[in-house]
């Protein structure tokens, strides 16, 4: 057993307005999720100029936040974004539950859908995604799999369009991250409550998978992001937290949220890298706290080639 980590708590960064909150308008994830949502914010990523993007999960939106935390609004489609990257180009990837992955470019708006199907037969659900250094990109597709349901699965898709199945027969894989070197695979097991560690091999292959870190309490691990030592942040929905854990899986500091419960997902960012942003689905917010480590070099922010 591991002492207990030391503890802070999150501040507001941005709080979404209510003219840009959905109210009275029925939605799918209230008969899964207690409460009436008007929004539901998800999958923060930062582009190259510093501007926080995230989704709406159950409108179908997209927005932007820049430093102040303002939000303006991006776009709105058909579909159900759950997860978003920012390639090196600028163009935004989602992990769409409903179409599959989708490229969006925040200038134009337009919307192009890259990917539905493996195998002609449509994803379960598309939850998250991670670029690697050499540009393929590693998405979770998770549908409503659990433990007894354990048909969850991992997908690459390369960047010369090639598509793999690397991982299947998961309970409900949620957040996805690779460490700095791109050569370890972190997945964030939900329904079982733990993440697993998969290396990953120069051919390209997956080694063992092994439990790397096995949580306790309600609502399982959401969204995880690597920091420059490959250590781990975990947001920990229901709990109302997000834990820190070194690069070998040991706990160093609980982060409380100082609103709402639901933190779905983190990314780093701030002029060091060392801050932390969480969405916050039950309030509409965006927090913050600050970390002893920066957080990893995006992938999808390198220069491009």
């Amino acid at each position: 057993m591991f002492a207990a980590p030391r503890t802070i708590e999150t501040q507001i960064f941005a709080t979404l307005p209510e003219e840009l909150r959905i109210r009275n308008k029925a939605n799918e994830l209230s008969k899964f999720v207690d409460g009436e949502f008007d929004s539901f914010l998800e999958g923060p990523s930062f582009d190259r100029r510093g501007n926080l993007y995230c989704v709406d999960l159950v409108f179908g939106r997209i927005f932007r936040v820049d430093a102040e935390g303002a939000f303006q609004f991006i776009v709105q489609y058909d579909g159900e974004p759950n997860g978003l990257k920012i390639h090196r180009d600028g163009r935004l990837f989602i992990a769409d539950r409903r179409h599959g992955i989708i490229v969006i470019d925040p200038t134009t708006k337009r919307i192009q859908n890259i990917v539905e199907r493996y195998d002609l037969e449509p994803f379960k659900g598309p939850n998250d995604l991670v670029f690697s250094p050499a540009g393929d990109l590693y998405f979770t597709d998770q549908g409503m799999s659990d433990l007894v349901n354990a048909t969850g699965r991992v997908f690459r898709l390369r960047a010369d369009g090639r598509l793999d199945l690397v991982l299947d027969k998961l309970p409900s894989p949620y957040g996805i991250a690779l460490d700095p070197s791109g050569r370890v695979l972190y997945v964030a097991l939900t329904r079982a409550n733990r993440i697993i560690k998969v290396p990953v091999l120069p051919d390209g292959r997956l080694s063992r998978v092994l439990n790397f870190i096995q949580l306790s309490g309600g609502g399982g691990p959401d969204g995880i992001a690597v920091d420059s030592e490959g250590g781990l942040a975990v947001a920990h929905p229901l709990l109302g937290a997000v834990w820190l854990f070194d690069r070998k899986g040991q706990p160093t500091l609980r982060v409380n949220l100082c609103r709402g419960v639901l933190g779905t997902n983190v990314a780093y960012g701030g002029p060091d890298g060392r801050r932390l942003y969480i969405t916050e689905a039950e309030t509409g917010t965006i927090q913050v706290a600050d970390m002893p480590i920066s957080g990893s070099v995006m992938f999808s922010h390198a220069p491009k080639e």
